[in-house]
């Protein structure tokens, strides 16, 4: 039986312990802009699309959406590092691509020329590329393919799928902004609100103030990151979280602190946007990425400029 995955180790970068890194997954097309490539490759098909990458394995792709958060995320590390040189709990970033480790030289070259410190680059034949996320310890993955995503969720791995947008690389810290319902916590609200409106909604939370909303696909990822936000004072942090969120703060917010408060997830910011535009805070916080389930949301982001990776509840 012929071998489904072939890793590459970047003997430049030190290798992080998986039982006690946040790994983080990214395919080749989150991180960089393969969309002639992959035109290419869905026009012309899979040998023409090798020639081209082999033709041009010297030329760097250009930055895709997800590469500004890897930059912040190699930032987050350079810092921990500095802080004690022994810390084991660091962010770990491996590249995972469909393509032959033949083609993909271009994209080792690419992460070597920008300086990104990649651990491992794994090469997968097998259609369904996400079987392999767990035996990698893998904690977020993000992809621009919405069946990778929705797979990779069904597998119980906290992951998000990436738009192709331009993107203004933001500076350090590190920001990452979470939605609430159906990201950061359950759709069990979402769920009443479509069923019986908004006051209705609001009734159930007002009765279920003190028991903490459910976990929503990213919760796991979002405590991983706290772990690492905990090691650092509040103003010292390179790492900020946010919450952004349609709830209203006056009749649904209580219960939304009340959860992150019992999770003992740290919060830098929230705000309640009571079903107003996300896109003008955002463009005011400048996340390195955003999280969210609804694409009204995600296009607003990307309106004003921010990396946006949207989290389907509907796979």
């Amino acid at each position: 039986m012929a071998e489904l995955e072939s890793t590459v180790i970047n003997t430049n970068v030190k290798q992080k312990d998986p039982n006690t890194a946040l790994v983080i997954a990214v395919t080749t097309r989150a991180i960089f802009n393969l969309e002639e490539e992959h035109k290419l490759y869905l026009e012309k098909g899979k040998e023409e699309y090798t020639r081209h990458q082999q033709a041009n394995q010297d030329k760097p792709l250009p930055p895709g959406t997800a590469f500004a958060f890897i930059q912040a995320v190699q930032y987050v590390n350079k810092k921990i590092l500095e802080s004690n040189p022994e810390e084991r709990d660091l962010f770990d970033i491996l590249v995972l691509s469909n393509n032959s480790p033949e083609s993909g030289v271009r994209i080792i070259n690419s992460a070597k020329h920008y300086g990104l410190e990649i651990s491992k680059f794994c090469f997968v034949s097998d259609e369904d590329s996400t079987q392999y996320l767990k035996s990698h310890g893998v904690k977020l993955f993000l992809s621009a393919d919405r069946t990778d995503v929705c797979n990779a969720l069904r597998r119980g791995v906290s992951a998000a799928l990436v738009f192709q947008q331009e993107v203004q690389a933001p500076s350090t810290p590190l920001r990452v902004v979470f939605d609430g319902d159906a990201v950061l916590f359950s759709d069990e609200t979402d769920q009443i609100f479509q069923e019986q409106g908004l006051e209705g909604a609001v009734q159930y939370e007002q009765a279920m103030e003190a028991v903490p909303i459910g976990e929503g696909p990213l919760k796991a990822f979002a405590m991983h990151l706290g772990k690492m936000r905990k090691k650092f004072g509040q103003e010292r942090s390179p790492i900020r979280t946010y919450l952004v969120t349609a709830r209203s703060g006056r009749d649904m917010g209580i219960r939304a602190i009340k959860t992150l408060r019992e999770w003992g997830l740290p919060i830098d910011e929230a705000f309640f946007m009571d079903g107003a535009p996300k896109g003008p805070i955002l463009a005011q916080i400048q996340p390195h990425i955003f999280f969210d389930d609804g694409l009204h949301n995600i296009q607003g982001a990307q309106n004003v400029g921010v990396p946006s990776a949207w989290v389907p509840s509907c796979c």
